[in-house]
């Protein structure tokens, strides 16, 4: 999750910059390194973005070209007489049942609630509108906090393959942090899966302050959008009141 973290440098960082301006106006702040390479990449940077940017990144990834896609039913039946296939797809299915998945060829995914998990407070539920734009400032969080954003989904209908969790953070109409984790691929199941990101410390300090806003998506590997959020969340000196 990156609902705040890398939003800013340390006030350090920014004072060191103002000064360095006068020397150089074409000096550009470099992203920040990865924290896992394996599980998300980041880019935190004070630069404007523009629509058209988040646009040709998700035409870079429609252009990869995928395979046919079969319903859960024709990939059961399509390996069925060899064994060693037919008993992975069942490990990978588990406990789907065949009788009411259909013939539907696109999976379903339903996020079904998020959470703010934060040490030693309860957790801060956030209700998830149809439209995906909550009225208001969706939550707040407290500077220099650690904290983790849980998530429950089902899937339904057929495999989905490659689901990942993408968030932007703009402050002011600078883009000042990008997310991207993978997922994993899920089957079809009656019971919800949960999902916890790995736990992250909110930035503090003067600069770090103020009022922010995100947009989250989760997205398969065909770059299909199952849930998009644009939404405001503050980052302030104290958790807001219960």
């Amino acid at each position: 999750m990156s609902l705040a973290v890398g939003a800013l440098s340390s006030s350090n960082n920014m004072v060191d910059e103002k000064r360095d301006e006068g020397e150089n106006s074409n000096v550009a702040v470099g992203a920040a390194e990865p924290a896992n390479l394996q599980e998300e990449q980041r880019t935190s940077r004070y630069v404007t973005v523009s629509e058209t940017d988040e646009e040709d990144d998700d035409d870079r990834e429609q252009d990869i070209q995928l395979g046919p896609q079969y319903t859960l039913k024709e990939q059961i039946e399509k390996d069925k007489d060899d064994e060693s296939l037919r008993k992975w797809k069942e490990q990978l299915l588990g406990s789907v049942d065949f009788d009411n998945i259909g013939e539907t060829l696109e999976p379903e995914v339903r996020i079904l609630s998020l959470s703010i998990v934060a040490p030693g407070r309860n957790d801060i539920v956030l209700a998830v509108p149809e439209d995906g734009k909550p009225a208001g400032n969706w939550f707040t969080l407290k500077e220099g906090s650690k904290y983790s954003l849980k998530f429950t989904f089902e899937v339904s209908n057929n495999i989905v393959s490659g689901l990942k969790y993408t968030n932007t953070v703009w402050k002011a109409g600078i883009k000042v942090d990008s997310a991207k984790q993978m997922l994993g691929t899920f089957s079809p199941q009656p019971e919800p899966y949960i999902h916890e990101m790995p736990e992250e410390t909110t930035p503090s300090g003067m600069f770090a302050r103020g009022s922010y806003s995100a947009r989250t998506k989760f997205l398969d590997d065909d770059n299909k959008c199952y849930l998009e959020i644009n939404y405001s969340f503050d980052i302030r000196k104290e958790w807001a009141a219960v």
